[in-house]
């Protein structure tokens, strides 16, 4: 079993909290920017699915308006999560989306430039 680095990346957006909140929470949100299709099974099962590839995640942890944590059920640790927080940014006035995930590190690189595209889908939607 390959060891998983923890990164985290932050970006900024034009927008409320609460907006981002519901982009970040929703199958429908999520649908719009982070993959083709989210479905609920149960108030807390989220499914993802990329083209060929479906995967599961529980919502393990959130404060409406403040963040998100969804983990991965093919960990069988539960060590594997995504994490995203919200943050009042007051002197630019602009909202920070902070994300924590995991990843190999031979794949750390390509990782972090997957969440650089899907985010700007999602920037793409509030800064139009």
């Amino acid at each position: 079993m390959s060891a998983y680095k923890k990164f985290t990346l932050e970006y900024g957006f034009k927008t409320t909290p609460r907006l981002l909140y519901t982009a970040i929470s929703t199958p429908e949100g999520l649908s719009r920017w982070f993959a083709d299709m989210v479905m609920t099974e149960e108030d807390d099962i989220f499914t993802f699915k990329w083209e060929d590839s479906e995967q599961k995640a529980r919502l393990t942890r959130f404060k409406e308006n403040e963040f998100v944590q969804f983990t991965w059920l093919d960990d069988e640790r539960g060590e594997r999560f995504i994490e995203m927080h919200i943050q009042n940014e007051p002197v630019s006035s602009e909202v920070a989306l902070i994300i924590t995930d995991h990843s190999e590190d031979i794949d750390l690189d390509f990782s972090q430039r997957i969440w650089d595209a899907q985010v700007k889908k999602l920037q793409r939607l509030f800064n139009a």
